[in-house]
């Protein structure tokens, strides 16, 4: 009795603690820079910040920098609470492994609930996420939640430095805090005295970290809210700055991998006697799948070049596995057939859809297709891993520097603990660097390299062929009108592979779940006001693999959401904007986005003619994601020949808060371009279980001649911050798709766009 007594009482005191855990806000995130490395003269005060006595000013960057100018839009925000001398900010990347620089944000986001729910369930899930996140989740760059993750943690950060020098200052001169004010990096007294941070760095380090600083309001800004330049820019104009393939370490070697030509494939046996007899060859290794990736083999010599003509020589017998017979078309039919008997998860339901259709004077109903797609990012593929003494070290572009660490450790048998990393620059991420398949191969190379350092590096080939795709999806809608055109009904079903059940699964080994937002993104989280709706995604399982792909669901299903909402205003023999506005009654903030756009696009007056022969059109989208709402009016032009130019693109985006108006700009035009790349030309088609395209030439970007004028308007806003780098992409297909019908009469339902 006395022992159950006891488990009895243990449990019900372990239910109370948890219970009390859940009404508690999630722990602070300010930290003690008990794990930043200090320099000499260097004092860390938190664990975002540190100072010399030199002035300079640290900002520590748990988030990679990879084009999006991330760390100078973060560097701001610190920066204008501790009102430092600008000129004087550096950056350095966190330590892996402290909780404060777990991405939050990114995985509140994640729940699958529409954004006008801000209901009781709504808002515990989102509480008891972030309190989980926060002891208990990862360090990760994506979701374009960078700024809205670090926007109060960095804010704190700054503030309690800055509280904790004018603390100093006061002890110093013994006065009163109240008459100390600071201005780029100089504290100053009303009596006179001056002193820099770095005079008062020695006092403060000795000091209680203050967490109750108070933040500077909007009127207050110095820094956040103004166009500033990019930290590295100089750098990366010099050459000097460093990305994971311009690493180089004394007596480094080089490896280059060819893997199997199927998705998915192994090695059967290989023949590397012709590879050995090539200059430079060290060594040649078998390679595994690691992390979902497919086996292949590696090669190592003394250089890049002569590592990549004898991978080309080994002569490798092929296991073609499950892949083999696959073909993108056959994949595709799949998904249309799945449509045929699976309503899917409803992700959005309002009213009765089946009645109110029923009811409709007019029915529109049509299907779209969107195909896989690469990330083509610019920098390719690399890792470069030494392994020596039981210890690795690792440098690597990565989104995922936590994750990389983990598959290090268990590529190479060791402890996690026993991994660093360091975290480069990246040339381009868009969601590919967030697998870590390369890192753990790379890492399985090294290994066999006997404590040298060696830097692994695909081919273009290597890399397109063997990506982590954005999933291609098709999508049926069904829509009723009244017989003034009026909007009655909508509904709509897609099908298509999960994401996060895939990213899951490869990076912790779990079963994937039922529901998955990203699946349906794009699609049930629209702003629009309809009387009776239903939007529902079928997962099905192929076995083709995907990821995370700049704007994830939202890329293809904006495209097919309205690109719809064109057919619908049509049949309606409504203006397309005044057909939108008509549902945004009780949305002001998407309402003014786009009839902003309108106006900036000259909507009401007629498109300029084009050259004798050829056909203009101009098409809008409005679209809500990760936060921000975009509206872009795209004008095309179409040559007799049927051959398509973009003109002209205009972008409103309101992302709340506008911190650096020129990072904004800047993501809003490659937002646009990358759109555009994918919108036109990009596919990824399957043969046999062969990926057959390999290059830019047959995986093609947008020519800067093919570029379009962008022309990018910011909202002025005082809200909390939200997403940037991906919001601007996907408004861009179904604007120019919408532009092709307006000019040509003829309604694109599949991407790539093609009109012969």
């Amino acid at each position: 009795m006395k022992r159950r007594t006891f488990v009895v009482g243990a449990v019900a005191a372990a239910g109370a603690l948890g219970v009390g855990w859940t009404l508690f806000p999630p722990r602070g995130r300010m930290g003690d820079g008990s794990q930043i490395p200090e320099g000499s003269g260097e004092s860390a005060l938190n664990g975002w910040v540190k100072i010399g006595t030199d002035n300079t000013v640290t900002v520590i960057m748990s988030k990679s920098e990879m084009g999006q100018g991330i760390h100078t839009t973060l560097a701001m925000l610190l920066a204008d609470e501790l009102d430092a001398d600008w000129s004087q900010v550096r950056i350095e990347m966190a330590p892996v492994g402290d909780p404060i620089y777990n991405n939050i944000a990114t995985v509140v986001d994640g729940l699958p609930f529409h954004p006008d729910d801000h209901g009781l369930i709504q808002r515990t899930t989102a509480w008891l996420t972030a309190k989980t996140m926060r002891e208990a989740g990862v360090m990760i760059t994506g979701g374009s939640s960078s700024v809205k993750d670090l926007w109060l943690p960095m804010r704190q950060a700054g503030a309690s430095t800055r509280a904790l020098l004018v603390s100093a200052a006061a002890a110093t001169w013994k006065v009163p805090e109240a008459g100390i004010t600071v201005m780029r990096g100089v504290l100053s007294h009303t009596d006179g005295r001056r002193a820099t941070f770095g005079e008062m760095i020695a006092t403060a380090s000795t000091m209680k970290l203050r967490d109750d600083a108070p933040l500077k309001t909007a009127a207050q800004f110095t820094l956040i809210g103004k166009p500033m330049r990019r930290l590295e820019s100089a750098a990366k104009q010099r050459g000097t700055a460093t990305f994971g393939i311009d690493v180089v370490i004394p007596g480094m070697q080089y490896a280059s991998v060819v893997m199997c030509p199927v998705l998915g494939g192994t090695v059967a046996s290989i023949d590397g006697a012709a590879a050995k007899l090539l200059p430079g060859v060290k060594q040649i290794v078998t390679l595994n799948g690691y992390n979902g990736g497919t086996g292949g083999v590696a090669v190592i010599a003394d250089t890049p070049w002569h590592a990549m003509k004898a991978a080309k020589a080994v002569k490798v017998n092929w296991n073609d596995g499950t892949m083999a017979g696959v073909s993108s078309a056959g994949l595709m039919q799949k998904l249309s057939a799945t449509l045929d008997t699976d309503d899917g998860h409803a992700y959005l339901e309002r009213g009765n859809v089946d009645d109110a259709l029923a009811a409709a004077t007019q029915q529109v109903k049509a299907e779209y297709q969107a195909p896989f797609l690469a990330h083509a990012a610019m920098e390719p593929i690399n890792c470069t891993v030494q392994f020596a003494d039981g210890k690795a070290t690792v440098w690597a572009s990565t989104q995922v520097p936590g994750l990389a660490r983990r598959a290090v450790g268990k590529a190479l048998g060791i402890a996690s603990d026993q991994v660093t990393m360091k975290v480069q620059l990246l040339g381009g991420g868009f969601g590919r660097r967030l697998d870590v398949d390369f890192i753990a191969q790379a890492a399985a190379i090294a290994k066999a390299a006997n404590g040298v350092a060696v830097q692994t590096i695909w081919s273009r080939e290597e890399d397109i062929r063997h990506d982590f795709y954005r999933p291609a999806c098709v999508s049926r809608f069904s829509a009723g009108l009244d017989a003034s055109g009026k909007l009655l009904a909508w509904r709509n079903v897609s099908a298509g592979q999960s994401v996060v059940g895939a990213t899951v699964g490869r990076y912790f080994g779990l079963p994937a779940s039922p529901i998955d937002k990203t699946t349906s993104e794009g699609s049930f989280d629209q702003p629009y006001e309809y009387p009776a709706a239903r939007v529902g995604h079928a997962i099905v399982d192929l076995p083709v693999p995907t990821g995370f792909w700049r704007a994830v669901g939202h890329s293809h299903q904006a495209f097919f959401t309205e690109g719809f909402m064109d057919e619908v205003a049509v049949a309606a023999k409504a203006d397309p904007v005044a057909f939108r506005l008509a549902l945004l009654a009780n949305h002001p903030r998407h309402a003014r986005v786009l009839t902003r756009v309108a106006e900036i696009a000259g909507w009401s007056a007629p498109l300029a003619a084009g050259a004798e022969g050829t056909r203009r059109g101009r098409g809008v989208a409005l679209h809500e994601s990760f936060g921000s709402v975009v509206a872009q009016v795209a004008e095309v032009t179409i040559a007799a020949d049927n051959t398509l130019r973009v003109d002209r693109v205009v972008c409103v985006i309101d992302c709340g808060m506008p911190v650096n108006p020129n990072m904004i700009q800047q993501q809003v035009e490659s937002g646009v371009v990358f759109g555009l790349s994918a919108a036109l030309f990009d596919e990824i088609t399957i043969a046999d279980g062969r990926v057959t395209q390999g290059n830019f030439n047959d995986y093609r970007p947008l020519r800067m001649s093919e570029c379009p004028a962008i022309v990018v308007d910011i909202i002025p806003s005082t809200e909390h911050p939200e997403g940037v780098g991906e919001p601007p992409l996907p408004p861009v297909a179904p604007a120019v798709a919408n532009a092709i019908f307006a000019a040509t009469g003829t309604r694109l339902r599949s991407l790539p766009l093609r009109l012969s």
